[in-house]
């Protein structure tokens, strides 16, 4: 039986067939509608209630006003009946340390007010529900049986917990020593781009002579997140198409996924989800740097896709003591530092701080990796850390199901006031992720 991931503003409306879709639910609601006697069926994934003003034309079927209507009609153009319809809704859920913030702005529970409100309207009933809450929800929908189910994304571990050994200074230190020298191409691009001095031509010329980066770099322009119509077979072409300062962040990215596609299960809950994070929270650090004008974008956008390197030293020692921290950050609620402390004495963050010093990176950069839990202690160039902290905090909250843990909030209020924002803003902020940074799509896993 084949599963495919259903992820927000999409939907799939289809006759019975081998296949259950998915939808992995964290603030955002999921709904599940079937006809069983026309065999047809479909799941949506929806964001957001309603549209803040910033693309409800382009983009409909991200909100609950304007999407679930149209995948109403969907299923009817399909030959699906609305008085024989029958419905499952979930979602909804505050993630991670709830703050008053998450409570006033109420965001899950007022997109599952519309849904339930669409389907009441429509004389649609609801046969199963779980919405709200503090855990992500796992939507299933069988359309070989029509029939649904609701599931929490992160599963208690099914294997005892073993007695775990926390890893010594040594040996962390040893962890650090043992990542990979970052190339030399890429420490002279993420300079050129923090000084906004681009060499295009020598940098190709350098990363044509390095096979493994180049194909990496091709495989990430032919996924659908950069949406070009042609396949591209040469770092030459690739530069024609995309020009020289997206060519730059490719060229990083691509580069990164190397150290980020050997992790097992230890952060992640799904393969290659460690990438999937650092490249999402890179796509939305950019959209917030444009939007707030306190950082250069392209900036924002490298320290967005490093921030969690950390995590890539770490990994082996959360893979051994999974159990153990699984208890720590989804039943207990630890913070995510607080979780790392306790089960193997160190943060990604420090990590990653370490790691970043032996890659002699520039002095923002080693900060924003330090402080992008807690920003407000940076003493470089502290918007950046801001800016990526909001930009994995929405990650972290609408990106359910790839990663355990959960992210601090502190408090958000002031540090939404650090890069000019209103908390009011949020839902506009939310409006402003690329969907590409929460699909599938980006992951170079799948493109494998």
């Amino acid at each position: 039986m084949r599963k495919q991931l259903i992820f927000s503003g999409n939907y799939i409306v289809s006759k019975e067939k081998e296949l259950i879709l998915e939808a992995c639910l964290g603030p955002c609601v999921g709904v599940a509608i079937w006809d069983k006697e026309a065999k047809v069926g479909g799941m949506i994934h929806l964001l957001l209630p309603e549209s803040t003003g910033y693309g409800e034309i382009a983009k409909p079927l991200l909100y609950a006003k304007t999407g679930l209507p149209i995948f109403i009609k969907a299923l009817c153009e399909a030959g699906a009946d609305k008085k024989r319809m029958k419905s499952c809704v979930a979602g909804g859920a505050l993630i991670g340390p709830v703050s008053q913030l998450d409570i006033d702005l109420n965001i899950g529970g007022r997109t599952t007010e519309f849904v339930q409100e669409i389907l009441r309207n429509e004389s649609i009933p609801v046969c199963q529900a779980e919405t709200g809450g503090f855990f992500g929800y796992r939507l299933s929908f069988d359309l070989r049986s029509f029939s649904s189910s609701i599931n929490l994304i992160a599963d208690m571990p099914s294997v005892k917990e073993k007695e775990f050994k926390k890893p010594t200074p040594g040996d962390i230190l040893q962890s650090i020593n043992m990542v990979r020298p970052i190339p030399q191409i890429i420490l002279k691009v993420v300079q050129m781009i923090n000084d906004g001095n681009y060499n295009i031509k020598e940098v190709a010329s350098n990363i044509k002579k390095d096979q493994v980066i180049s194909a990496a770099i091709l495989r990430l322009c032919g996924s659908s997140y950069l949406g070009l119509n042609e396949k591209v077979t040469s770092i030459s072409r690739a530069l024609a198409l995309l020009g020289e300062k997206h060519l730059f962040k490719i060229i990083v990215s691509a580069s990164m996924e190397l150290y980020f596609s050997n992790a097992t299960q230890g952060y992640s809950l799904c393969k290659g989800a460690l990438f999937h994070h650092s490249i999402g929270t890179a796509l939305i650090s950019e959209e917030l740097a444009k939007f707030t004008r306190v950082v250069k974008p392209e900036i924002a956008y490298t320290a967005g896709l490093l921030h969690d390197i950390g995590k890539v030293v770490l990994d082996q020692y959360i893979s051994s003591a999974y159990p153990l921290f699984y208890r720590r950050t989804q039943i207990d609620k630890a913070e995510f530092c607080e979780a790392e402390r306790d089960v193997i004495g160190i943060t990604h963050t420090e990590a990653g701080g370490s790691l970043g010093e032996r890659w002699a990176l520039n002095e923002s950069l080693i900060d924003t990796i330090r402080f992008h839990h807690q920003p407000e202690l940076s003493t470089v160039n502290s918007e950046l850390p801001h800016v990526i902290y909001l930009a994995d905090l929405l990650m972290t909250k609408f990106q359910a199901g790839h990663e355990l843990g959960s992210l601090d909030k502190g408090d958000i209020t002031s540090r939404l006031k650090k890069i000019g924002l209103k908390s009011s803003q949020l839902p506009l902020i939310i409006d402003l992720i690329p969907q590409c940074a929460l699909e599938g799509t980006i992951n170079l896993q799948i493109l494998s």
